[in-house]
């Protein structure tokens, strides 16, 4: 199982951390931008300094894609450079895909085997039979989008709605999480996107889900409690979290503090949950 690559790397260094690789191009700093390629520079300056509390690395598609050539260029040479450099690591696309079946099958040659991700964030929206060329690739991640961290997420996330699946009104999350684990799963290689600001919420997705790994934004600028995500959201063997944070530890003064500083932390919760 693809999960499996994450597990062993969490449990080689003892951490849940994953480090994202959002290089805004806004935020860089300037001695990069002197460099030929500064995104990579960049990325490969904060690789180098928090890899030793990584147990995996997420890069958000859109801080490339919006360089045009240059960024889809600058994370290829990224994803390169981890492959060589760091293999056991794992490495997830934040791109948030799906589209209907022929379409998504062209993302998953390009995500998947020409950039080199482990696993991909996507949307459930088009429901299992757009997601197929995702789902059957029996090697890499399907991240589904469950309960997400942000603010708005209430809006469609909290309706009620009676699935004809399960005889009661649930929410839309939590039927996300049901169908999941009960349809979508069946290659074992899905997981769950569940913020750390909705920790209530993710204690009942880890009832619902068993012991799915989910990937869980909102640490750090967004205010997400450490605390209670690591309670509410371990699984069965001590794991099933990967806990991401990006601005906060990539454009702070010292990653490498940072970086060491939530992963001790992480460390020091897990071991009273």
């Amino acid at each position: 199982m693809i999960v499996d690559k994450y597990n062993q790397r969490a449990k080689k260094i003892n951490s849940l951390l994953c480090v994202g690789l959002d290089a805004d191009f806004a935020k860089i700093p300037k001695q990069f931008l002197k460099k030929e390629f500064p995104q990579f520079e960049f990325n490969k300056w904060i690789i180098e300094e928090t890899h030793e509390y990584a147990a995996a690395f997420k890069a958000n598609i859109a801080f490339y894609e919006a360089r045009g050539d240059r960024g889809i260029k600058e994370l290829k040479q990224t994803m390169e450079y981890l492959h060589q450099k760091h293999p056991d690591i794992f490495l997830i696309c934040d791109c948030k895909r799906a589209d209907i079946g022929n379409t998504n099958q062209g993302y998953v040659d390009s995500l998947f085997d020409w950039y080199g991700f482990d696993a991909v964030t996507l949307h459930p929206y088009l429901g299992k039979e757009a997601l197929l060329p995702f789902l059957d690739r029996k090697d890499k991640g399907c991240i589904i989008l469950c309960r997400t961290s942000n603010p708005g997420a209430p809006e469609f996330q909290d309706l009620n709605v009676k699935h004809p699946m399960f005889d009661k009104t649930m929410t839309l999350w939590e039927i996300v999480a049901m169908k999941v684990k009960s349809d979508w799963n069946k290659n074992k290689n899905c997981m769950l996107v569940v913020g750390a600001t909705y920790p209530k919420e993710m204690k009942k997705i880890r009832s619902l889900a068993g012991d799915i790994t989910f990937l869980v934004p909102g640490i750090g600028t967004q205010g997400g409690d450490l605390k209670a995500t690591i309670k509410a959201g371990l699984n069965s063997e001590g794991l099933g979290l990967i806990i991401n944070s990006s601005r906060s530890i990539i454009f702070s003064s010292n990653p490498k503090k940072e970086a060491k500083k939530l992963c001790d932390e992480i460390q020091e919760y897990k071991g009273v949950f």
